[in-house]
């Protein structure tokens, strides 16, 4: 028998190169622990990413299957997976159970399978211990997993506290943001040198401009103080370092510290999908298309469901005049949802620069119609009503904009784009070193952006390109 069990593991060991961590159930009564098992799924998945040479689908990927009825052969072949874990959290006062199975793929065989009762205040060495016991059934060693006293916090609810963050930042909302400063903000109250909660609130605030209309100086500078806060407590958090990367990116134009930045947190954490979408963007935005692609491909092997991961590859080509191609890509996305809204975008500023303005014009149309009418959206439907020969409705898109500014922030290089689709270069370039003085994160971009084009022969161009450190 032993050895049967032996041959059995060495046989797991040996063909898991890649793996998925599917929901866990929320099997207690109450849909208000939804946190906790979405939690544990979440640290699960950061911890089997901590293992060599393994390759685990981002938690973005797997979330699609919660409450899924596929099959798991289905499931892995969805994912391109070799193994998958499943399993359920039932809490009940102050126990919580954890049940939990690998099984092989796509053979649907079941290789091992545990049961773990505990005190909820053991829940953080709860799934440390569920992490290392997969690793070895999947490696043979568990030296890569934090062994569960090195990562249990001085109180156990600062850890629910942080998972209820996570939960909430989970959403993609600015509401789901606001709810997750506030858990962040309790748990560290409850102890102040707790330095994933910083680590959250630098990510909150990190994106918080692309999720509202947050001045980027009322965001950055806060995400840049408690990600710093988080790495004076613990070095080792890759979040924190993605969070640093953003602002150096973002607000500080601080392009090698926002390389190392990322390169850090990558470094740290190779499963790490978001942070190689973000550097993918990064690279994109200096005109290392390739490189970017590079990035983009490990993104999208890590959350290969993400539409927003797969439509940025349109982008990318996009920004390398690659008009043709990024609109293959981008009508590839289309196909597979019809609903997302950054297809369309994309296409319009595909069309735009191949000179079909009209058909611009129907894409950029179609993403407002989808996504409601964000200053993005409009100010490139006003840039291409303006090259189209649509004087009268670029000037109405202009004037919503400067009356959405008088109540809330605007980009002012949205409204340079307007100004540039009606061929009026002083005024968008007057735009433009407004957004240098508010430090618009659309100028990460202008670089590479192909609808700038006319100005790039202009001196003051060239010097606002200069200052965000965008030359070479």
């Amino acid at each position: 028998m032993f050895a049967r069990h032996w041959l059995r593991d060495r046989s797991i060991r040996a063909h898991v190169q890649s793996i998925a961590v599917l929901p866990l159930a929320n099997l207690s009564q109450d849909p208000g622990q939804d946190y906790l098992a979405d939690g544990l799924t979440e640290a699960l998945t950061t911890n089997l990413g901590k293992l060599s040479a393994l390759r685990v689908i981002s938690r973005t990927s797997t979330a699609q299957y919660k409450g899924t009825k596929k099959s798991i052969p289905e499931i892995a072949r969805e994912l391109h997976v070799d193994a998958l874990v499943e399993g359920a959290v039932m809490r009940s006062g102050d126990r919580v159970r954890i049940t939990a199975q690998l099984i092989e793929a796509p053979a649907d065989r079941h290789v091992w399978a545990e049961t773990y009762d505990r005190d909820v205040r053991d829940v953080l060495a709860l799934q440390a211990d569920v992490a290392r016991a997969i690793a070895v059934q999947i490696r043979g060693n568990l030296s890569s997993i934090p062994a569960p006293h090195e990562a249990i916090p001085l109180n156990h609810e600062v850890y629910e506290l942080y998972l209820k963050g996570r939960y909430a930042r989970d959403e993609g909302s600015e509401d789901g943001l606001k709810l997750a400063f506030e858990y962040f903000r309790q748990a560290l109250e409850k102890d102040p040198q707790y330095a994933p909660a910083y680590a959250g609130l630098a990510d909150c605030y990190a994106h918080l401009p692309f999720y509202s209309e947050t001045r980027p100086a009322e965001a950055f500078p806060k995400a840049k103080a408690a990600a710093l806060k988080a790495l004076q407590l613990d070095q080792t958090l890759a979040e924190a370092h993605a969070s640093m990367a953003y602002v150096e990116t973002y607000y500080d134009w601080n392009w090698p510290g926002a390389e190392a930045e990322f390169r850090r947190a990558l470094e740290l954490d190779p499963n790490y999908a978001e942070a190689h979408h973000s550097y993918s963007r990064f690279l994109a935005s200096l005109g290392r298309v390739e490189e970017a692609r590079a990035e983009l491909k490990r993104a999208q092997e890590l959350d290969p469901l993400s539409l927003l991961v797969q439509a940025n590859s349109g982008v990318i080509s996009y920004f390398g005049r690659q008009y043709d191609q990024a609109i293959q890509e981008l009508r590839q996305i289309n196909r597979l949802d019809p609903k997302f809204s950054v297809p369309y975008w994309g296409l319009g500023l595909c069309y735009e620069q191949m000179g079909v303005y009209e058909e611009a014009v129907t894409q950029l149309q179609k993403a407002i119609d989808l996504s409601g009418r964000g200053a993005n959206g409009i100010a490139s439907l006003g840039h291409a009503y303006g090259l189209a020969g649509r004087r009268g409705e670029a000037l109405k898109i202009l004037l919503e904009l400067e009356e959405r500014a008088k109540k809330s922030y605007v980009s002012s290089y949205q409204i340079a784009l307007v100004y540039l689709g009606l061929h009026r270069n002083d005024e968008a370039l007057k735009q433009l070193e407004n957004a240098y003085q508010e430090r618009s994160t659309l100028l990460t971009y202008l670089k590479m952006d192909p609808r700038f084009d006319p100005l790039r022969s202009d001196p003051r161009f060239e010097d606002l390109l200069r200052r965000i450190g965008l030359t070479h």
